[in-house]
């Protein structure tokens, strides 16, 4: 079978792989579509992730959906459509899987399949345990590989909310920070099915520019970073409740504390290289003592997290999935799914026609 995979230091090609053989406890799936993200252009450049132990190339790809081909016992059946979760026990099983939240663990509990310990999922075929295989409705097959990175932002916002439970936090604002893929679902998320009164999405970019077009047609509000910082955002628009840090820009993390409302919440997604740079740390402790401000940290997702976003795909509009969709590629051109000009928001390789 055909594969999509790189080799450090390399860039993405295809390379023959035997058709794997399901074990027991496993589906065989034939792969249909998997999205293209900012974490696959960091395991290609060779700044995150890393190959299974003993391998020379890693077969790229996290953002998957396929259809059951074998369902080889387990209690799925032949022609699902299911989407794979992406966490794996790297050596047996561990407490953060039994108990149902690989997402919660550590560095070194297990790896990531397409992107670091683990071959990923843009293959004509792959296998996995069922129970890391959510079942989809067939009429969202076309866009299953949006399930995964809608599932990161369903745990970002659940914690968000687990971090005000000891009160009746009932937030209006909203505050995302990058307008790529996964900063524009979150937008459509927040207004489509989350409920914000204001949404807001910040990043760097000039109109005419497609992005710009779905924040507002979507009924949000884009503010330029380069004309009103994350720093400014409590002056300009009043304190956020809820900010989503999709950026990776190190400072954001501090400066979102400023930008908060009172008993607001951030969530950091993004993951930033190392920076050095001066804060004032004394005034950012204040304003999380004085105000009842809180940080979280988010990464990964469990299936919960899947199934959520399931729902939520399923609620967002027809014509924000055709816009933010902006190129489905064959593997006679997958090249092109990797391409990153100003024009491209979400890509995806396609194994098989849908």
């Amino acid at each position: 079978m055909q594969t999509i995979a790189v080799e450090p230091g390399g860039e993405p090609t295809i390379l023959e792989r035997p058709v794997p053989e399901p074990a027991a406890g496993e589906a065989l799936v034939r792969t249909l579509r998997v999205g293209v993200d900012g974490t696959d252009h960091e395991v290609i450049a060779g700044s995150h992730g890393g190959v299974p132990d003993g391998d020379d190339h890693l077969v790229l790809g996290h953002e998957a959906v396929g259809v059951v081909e074998d369902a080889n016992g387990t209690g799925l059946e032949s022609g699902q459509v299911v989407v794979p979760t992406v966490r794996r026990p790297p050596n047996g099983t561990n407490r953060y899987f039994e108990t149902g939240y690989p997402d919660m663990a550590p560095e070194g509990e297990y790896v990531e399949r397409g992107i670091a310990g683990g071959h990923g999922f843009m293959a004509e075929y792959f296998t996995s345990p069922a129970e890391f295989l959510v079942p989809i409705p067939a009429d969202l097959a076309h866009l299953g590989f949006l399930v995964e990175p809608i599932s990161i932002s369903e745990k970002a916002v659940e914690h968000a909310f687990a971090s005000r439970s000891a009160f009746d936090w009932q937030p209006e604002s909203a505050m995302i920070l990058g307008n790529g893929s996964l900063g524009l679902l979150t937008v459509a998320m927040c207004v489509e099915t989350l409920g914000f009164d204001r949404v807001y999405c910040l990043g760097r970019r000039d109109r005419p520019d497609p992005t710009i077009d779905i924040i507002e047609a979507l009924g949000a509000t884009y503010v330029d970073s380069r004309k009103t910082p994350v720093s400014e955002v409590a002056d300009a628009y009043e304190g956020m409740d809820f900010i989503y840090e999709a950026t990776g820009y190190a400072p954001h993390a501090f400066e979102t504390i400023e930008a908060l409302a009172p008993n607001g919440v951030g969530a950091l997604l993004g993951v930033p290289s190392s920076w050095t740079f001066e804060i004032d740390g004394g005034a950012l402790h204040e304003e999380f003592v004085l105000h009842n401000k809180a940080l979280i940290g988010s990464v990964n997702s469990h299936r919960g997290h899947f199934e959520s976003a399931i729902d939520t795909l399923s609620q967002l509009p027809e014509w924000f999935t055709d816009d933010l969709v902006t190129g489905v590629y064959g593997l006679e051109d997958f090249e092109a799914a990797f391409d990153d000009d100003d024009t491209t928001i979400k890509t995806a390789v396609e194994f098989d026609r849908i």
